[in-house]
């Protein structure tokens, strides 16, 4: 399964999952079907699945194009999405699994950035090969998600089923935000060397118009300051020393950031 991240809007990314084999494809949160509809004529291959993580525009904005196009595929959400993802058919509950070509992925629940919010994990195929994680908008490289209909102890909760998965997990995040996460994770937890490395590097990408999706989950683990709510230098940041009062305080400091 090849995975292409292809630009969409001012800084989003689709992601199209590719079997060379069968000549199909599925893709995750199609924000415009152009992208999509270019790829699939590049590659010659037939779509059959969308994966929808949640039900914004900038997610499903592509949907109905692509269904007028390959009327057969078949499209995915979460079961609490129900009416909100144009031309859902399969609702889907956490624990759940999907397939695509050989691969088979696991569904996780994951609210906070929205009420219905899914993930799609795809565990590696063979021992020392990657995972990939479609975590939308719950997860970012260097931050996460707005709380727009969630709470800080839910999103708590979905990043703690993200934070469990293996370090070898390549983290496909929906935007191009890292620069900017990492410019707050900074100004929070700026005596952490491995941050410091990090955002140094992330500059140089950025300067160099590149894209900084996927990242990887072990390093995520030791720079984002969204899944560190436990570390003492963050509960300090915010004064205090439960985890899910210093994730919200955090949270709203970015918001104001």
């Amino acid at each position: 399964m090849q995975v292409f991240r292809l630009p969409a809007l001012s800084d989003n990314y689709i992601f199209l999952l590719y079997d060379n084999k069968q000549n199909i494809a599925a893709v995750v949160d199609p924000a415009q079907a152009e992208p999509v509809l270019a790829k699939l004529r590049e590659l010659n291959a037939e779509l059959i699945a969308i994966f929808n993580t949640h039900h914004h525009y900038d997610h499903v904005g592509g949907n109905q194009k692509l269904i007028e196009k390959f009327p057969q595929l078949t499209v995915y959400g979460g079961s609490c999405d129900k009416g909100r993802i144009p031309g859902q058919q399969v609702f889907l509950e956490d624990g759940d699994r999907v397939s695509f070509s050989n691969r088979t992925g696991e569904v996780l629940f994951v609210p906070g950035h929205t009420r219905a919010h899914i993930a799609y994990y795809f565990p590696p195929e063979n021992h020392g090969e990657t995972g990939e994680l479609f975590c939308g908008d719950t997860l970012f490289a260097g931050g996460c998600g707005r709380l727009f209909e969630g709470t800080p102890a839910q999103m708590v909760n979905s990043l703690s089923k993200i934070r469990v998965l293996p370090d070898n997990t390549r983290v496909w995040c929906a935007h191009e935000y890292t620069l900017k996460n990492l410019k707050f994770a900074i100004a929070v937890d700026g005596e952490n060397p491995e941050l410091q490395k990090r955002f140094e590097e992330v500059k140089a990408y950025r300067n160099r118009n590149q894209a900084t999706v996927p990242s990887l989950l072990g390093i995520e683990k030791h720079t984002n300051p969204f899944l560190r709510w436990e570390e003492p230098a963050l509960q300090s940041a915010v004064n205090s020393s439960d985890a899910v009062e210093t994730f919200g305080r955090l949270r709203g400091m970015k918001d104001n950031f």
